[in-house]
């Protein structure tokens, strides 16, 4: 079971000089991945309990088109273990005009991570 989305980091998410974006966007965005999952896997928006692994590995502007995809790769009774990648797949090219932007060919990792949600007993409805 997979889930991804992809949206524009505007101007209010940069959060540094030169319009650099938050590392903590990219946590935002795994955990509207993560909810998404819970919902496809447990019909409940679950609890996400923690991050084991997090890498940010390139920077991210405003302009930036980011894509978020997570997985379930492990399932217990009420724990479900995640991975997530976050991917700059356009990028604005200030360069040419104030309205260019380039698809780019190969999309750079910008963070990864990895964590555990949890869905209660009680609240699972999609018991698989």
């Amino acid at each position: 079971m997979k889930s991804l989305i992809r949206l524009r980091m505007s101007s209010h998410d940069a959060h540094y000089g030169g319009n650099l974006v938050d590392g903590a966007k990219m946590l935002q965005l795994f955990g509207d991945v993560a909810t998404e999952l819970l919902i496809q896997n447990d019909g409940d928006e679950g609890l996400f309990r923690a991050y084991d692994n997090v890498e940010f590995l390139a920077p991210v502007y405003a302009g930036d088109y980011i894509e978020a995809t997570g997985e379930i790769v492990s399932t217990g009774r009420t724990s479900r273990k995640m991975v997530f990648e976050a991917r700059k797949v356009i990028v604005p090219r200030t360069d040419i005009n104030d309205s260019a932007c380039d698809i780019l060919a190969e999309p750079i990792v910008v963070c990864r991570a990895s964590g555990t949600c949890v869905v209660p007993a009680d609240k699972q409805r999609n018991n698989k």
